[in-house]
């Protein structure tokens, strides 16, 4: 997510950490279920040499694993060891600054690209890949985190990719995009997929209206869509000294509608006012309509409008919000309506509901008695219109991370099953791995892990059953 210009309070936990560990037989509060077997892999934002504009979306990817085994628990980090890693840590100092570009005097022979891996991680056909949307995913060791380098599948995918692709539950095929696909600060996009056996079968490119950031995108059991928010790109602006990405809402809103069988000549762009998402819950067909459950403000956070002025962080709150697009071509424009008036981010669903019609989505929220800002210390549970159906507030100080799903049986009811969040407490300074039933929040964790240290807030994570 690449930032420019913007002064951001910075709370305590957003901070890096300089240990990797390896921790076993971790103490546990309350009981571990059985049933957990497997591994929360979660990853974020973690500079191995701060500089003066450090900015949390810039920082080093570190992985954290979380292994759980028959009511035991065990922990271990690593930074992802990407070129601009390495030659950090080989220089013995930061080599590269804000929006990663070459700090001033950095000889021409360091020819590392910038990239972090910082964003994401997830398993898919046989490789877990630490993902950031500027660059190809990057494969890591599953049980030893160790870094094996880029993974373009043989050459077949060329240029950025998303840290958001989704998988399909009843496929197996991982849909992904990329943004800035025909060079930096440009309109092109790209997209593709990845069967269950890890083949390329598709790898596109097409011009969006714009050239904008897209940090995830929308896919349902037979449909792509591309949001294209006013977050624009500029060239013009990056060698003038201005934000390369700024709020720009005159160029209003634009989701383009694909067929997952369709070409991309075939993309139908809706309209809309400006607004912007960084997350989106879940997205189905019902007859000739999407649906779309998101997390939307009406300008966007952690950004600067083109002149470098900040956005009003009321308007820049996150809300889970609900778009419709009309497929039968009476009109080219899609509908918002906000579910819920709590600020939160984070948004996740029971994964075997992907693309299709859900009844179950959590999300990590932010105190309302408090004032805004990053810091999200509470869990909302909903149902599949986004009405409540479950709240959990953690005491002052701390702060919680993106919840994830984990099925109690791969063949259960939807939602029957735990989430798992990582919560920094933070009169402590040090974190916990906490276990909830999933459609029972209210009552708190049934199982803390217990760290005696903190993971740093971060982006994404997700479980990997053990084998």
């Amino acid at each position: 997510m690449p930032l420019a210009e913007a002064t951001i309070p910075v709370p305590d936990n957003f901070g890096p950490i300089s240990v990797e560990y390896d921790q076993a037989d971790l103490a546990i509060e309350g009981e571990l279920p059985r049933e957990l077997n497997g591994t929360l892999y979660r990853n974020g934002a973690n500079p191995q040499f701060p500089t003066a504009d450090s900015h949390w979306f810039f920082g080093d990817g570190m992985l954290h694993a979380f292994r759980l085994e028959n009511g035991r628990a065990f922990y271990r980090n690593r930074w992802v060891r990407t070129p601009k890693w390495l030659a950090e840590h080989d220089a013995g100092k930061a080599l590269f600054g804000g929006f990663n570009r070459k700090l001033p005097g950095v000889a021409k022979s360091v020819t590392s690209d910038g990239g972090v891996a910082n964003t994401n991680v997830l398993y898919h056909a046989g490789k877990l890949l630490a993902l950031e949307e500027g660059h190809p995913p990057t494969e890591i060791e599953r049980d030893t985190l160790a870094t094996r380098g880029y993974c373009d599948y043989g050459g077949a995918i060329n240029g950025p990719f998303t840290a958001h692709p989704k998988i399909d539950p009843v496929t197996g095929e991982m849909l992904f995009f990329g943004y800035n696909a025909t060079g930096l600060l440009t309109a092109g996009m790209s997209v593709g997929s990845i069967d269950r056996t890890g083949k390329v079968t598709r790898f596109d490119r097409f011009k969006s209206p714009y050239a904008a950031m897209v940090h995830d995108f929308i896919v349902t059991e037979r449909h792509i869509l591309f949001p294209i928010l006013p977050l624009t790109g500029s060239l013009w602006r990056a060698v003038r000294g201005k934000p390369p990405y700024a709020w720009e809402p005159g160029k209003g809103s634009y989701v383009g509608v694909m067929k997952r069988d369709g070409k991309t000549r075939d993309i139908v762009w809706f309209r809309s006012e400006a607004c912007f998402v960084f997350h989106v819950m879940n997205a189905w067909e019902d007859g000739d309509r999407i649906e779309a459950n998101v997390m939307q403000s009406e300008v966007v956070p952690l950004f600067t409008d083109v002149d470098g002025k900040p956005t009003d962080p009321e308007k820049a709150r996150a809300r889970l919000c609900r778009w419709s697009f009309d497929l039968s071509g009476k009109t080219d424009r899609f509908t918002r309506r906000y579910l819920d008036d709590i600020t939160g981010e984070f948004p996740r669903i029971d994964e075997r509901r992907a693309g299709l019609r859900s009844g179950h989505g959590w999300y990590a929220c932010a105190d309302p008695s408090l004032p805004l800002g990053l810091s999200l210390s509470g869990l909302v549970h909903v149902d599949g219109d986004g009405a409540r159906r479950g709240r959990y507030m953690l005491p002052l100080g701390d702060s919680v991370s993106e919840p994830v799903f984990v099925p109690r049986a791969k063949d259960g009811a939807e939602g029957d099953g735990w989430l798992l969040v990582v919560i920094w407490r933070g009169r402590e300074n040090r974190s916990d791995l906490a276990v909830f039933n999933a459609t029972d929040i209210d009552t708190g964790p049934i199982a803390l892990v217990k760290l005696d240290h903190r993971v740093p807030d971060g982006f994404h994570g997700n479980w990997v059953p053990a084998e």
